[in-house]
């Protein structure tokens, strides 16, 4: 696990925000994420129904509001609004959410590749 802060990022970067952190020329894929109050993201996403959860490829979390806990590997991390957590491949990962105060992230993979939407053509 890498960590780092939205106030850290380099100005004027070459690929993406994120190039420093978050292996790959574009950004491939992601999303906006709203969790409930408490919730462990990726619960029993392991075969057989098991709490585990990783990628082949590094996924960064932009901690956008709220707080929580990053589960990597078992171990508990605190995360606050301006946080970034790279998870690097085979790590697996949980974000659990506070309960009074959700959080909301973006999750993000780059890539080799532009997202499908980009390419010439539209969705393939």
């Amino acid at each position: 696990m890498l960590r780092g802060s939205i106030y850290e990022l380099k100005d004027g970067a070459l690929e993406h925000v994120l190039e420093e952190w978050l292996p790959g020329k574009y950004l491939s894929h992601g999303g906006l994420a709203f969790a409930k109050p408490g919730e462990r993201s990726h619960s029993h996403d392991g075969p057989g129904g098991r709490d585990y959860h990783t990628h082949k490829d590094c996924e960064a979390f932009v901690i956008l509001q709220g707080r929580g806990l990053m589960e990597v590997d078992g171990g508990m991390h605190a995360v606050k609004p301006g946080d970034i957590i790279v998870i690097e491949p085979g790590e697996d990962h949980h974000l659990i959410s506070d309960e009074r105060d959700p959080i909301v992230t973006l999750w993000l993979h780059a890539g080799e590749h532009r997202h499908r939407n980009q390419l010439a053509g539209g969705i393939s």
